[in-house]
């Protein structure tokens, strides 16, 4: 993710000295456009579902003072302690895999034969041996580098290097990369990171790759070519950064609500919206700003990156990240994305389709958010019907956090809950149908899933 406090908005200019060394870049650059006009998509085959794992950056940073702080800065010690807990604390299990190197992990220079190289003493024994630790766990191994002269931090950027920093990556079994866009020209990242990908794909290894290129464009006034970045990337980033707090949760989920008729129609198996990590766990989220957060994730179809100190989460925090229901949203096979079909008064309701599918019919994943600060719990009272749920079968009903199930309900049934200030309640309903007539349509199937949603009247009450 473009990372650091709004930096990906940190569009600086560049000296003359730079924009010379930039032209030489470029000149090298356009010896392989005509190569990289051929390539039709990116067509790894990868990430089908949401990506899931571990970020270092939200919670660590660009910590890179060992000497002070050992235990916390950047470094080898860092990541294989991480991965050794993603296994060990059962992340893993639920469908936790990645763990992946953000900014900061490299010497400020490149080597003499213009390699990639990690800082020396942070990592001393190289990428590769930590690339071979992590997938010695049964783990994948991610990485960070910047389409720009530099990182947003400052170190080495790929401009210039792009097929040189793909072999490199692919040399250390590198299995998920990130480009970041810090330090270059937005108008550059149409042809940029295609190219990339091109040759991502043409060192043989799978490496998911998760493109910044929207973020830096919608930041700079132009409107991202979405067709060509789902044809081009597995994931993209389109918002600010993620910071400790609830107001940056909330950012976050009213600019997909405010957007979704223009972000949801790009998702699906392979290539995903990313509203940025999962900040459960740390400092500024209270328990039901947590839960918040985990579910509608889920009802985004949202990458599921956790960036928190695994050695010392609460438990409470713990078992939302490994709340294995929420997780089979986030990962339905369908890969469609969710949407808000009712907002008012400080309450919204959240919907995505899921499988099972009968006939027409779609199962729902619904999340009642209560976005009102006024200290008490709000009631939201609504049927089955006219949260679009009409199949005269009914619905297998079940709360996903309380784990409670309400059994089949018909649509005219009239469903409460109760939903705590900045909190959420998530509820699951299935088609119930008998298991030989449950239905899983083709990917190029045309879905319609929102047309029937009807959420028009108030429909909460202050307790």
């Amino acid at each position: 993710m473009p990372h650091s406090v709004k930096r990906h908005r940190r569009l600086r200019n560049i000296t003359p000295e730079e924009k010379s060394e930039e032209r030489m870049d470029i000149s090298v650059l356009c010896i392989f456009i005509s190569v990289v006009a051929g390539v039709s998509a990116l067509e790894n085959g990868l990430v089908r579902t949401p990506p899931m794992g571990w970020l270092a950056w939200e919670r660590f940073r660009c910590n890179t003072d060992c000497k002070n702080d050992p235990d916390n800065c950047i470094s080898d010690k860092l990541f294989r302690t991480m991965a050794d807990l993603v296994v060990s604390e059962g992340y893993a299990a639920v469908g936790y895999e990645y763990i992946n190197v953000d900014d900061c992990w490299l010497e400020k220079e490149r080597d003499f034969n213009g390699q990639l190289q990690p800082d020396a003493l942070r990592f001393p024994y190289g990428m590769r041996d930590l690339s071979n630790y992590v997938h010695s766990k049964g783990l994948k191994f991610g990485i960070y580098q910047d389409f720009g002269n530099y990182t947003c931090a400052g170190y080495p950027g790929i401009l210039g290097y792009l097929q040189t920093d793909a072999l490199t990556f692919a040399s250390w079994e590198v299995d998920y990369v990130k480009l970041d866009g810090c330090y270059s020209h937005p108008r550059d990242m149409d042809r940029g990171y295609p190219e990339f990908g091109y040759y991502l794909n043409q060192t043989g290894r799978p490496m998911v790759y998760s493109c910044s290129w929207p973020v830096y464009q919608i930041y700079s006034g132009m409107q991202p070519n979405f067709s060509s970045i789902i044809e081009h990337c597995n994931l993209w980033r389109n918002f600010d950064d993620i910071q400790d707090s609830w107001a940056s949760v909330e950012s976050i989920i009213d600019y997909y609500g405010n957007n979704q008729d223009v972000i949801v129609p790009n998702a699906g198996p392979g290539h995903w919206n990313d509203p940025d990590m999962l900040i459960i766990g740390n400092f500024g989220l209270s328990y039901e700003q947590s839960k918040t957060q985990m579910a509608l994730w889920a009802i985004l179809a949202a990458p599921l990156l956790m960036s928190v100190d695994l050695r010392t989460i609460r438990p409470e925090y713990k078992a939302i990240l490994q709340n294995r229901k929420i997780i089979a949203v986030d990962q339905d096979p369908l890969g469609i994305q969710g949407r808000r079909i009712y907002k008012k008064n400080g309450i919204e309701i959240w919907a995505r389709p899921i499988t099972p599918v009968y006939q027409s019919y779609f199962s729902y994943a619904i999340a009642f958010v209560n976005r009102r600060t006024d200290g008490t719990p709000s009631d939201i009272a609504v049927t089955i019907l006219e949260l679009g749920l009409a199949f005269r079968g009914g619905y297998f009903v079940e709360d996903l956090y309380e784990d409670v199930s309400y059994g089949v309900l018909t649509p005219d049934t009239k469903i409460k809950v109760k939903v705590n200030p900045s909190g959420v309640v998530m509820l699951r309903a299935d088609v119930q149908i008998s298991y030989k007539e449950r239905q899983f349509p083709p990917p190029q199937s045309v879905y319609r899933p929102y047309d029937i949603f009807q959420v028009t009247r108030p429909i909460f009450k202050k307790k």
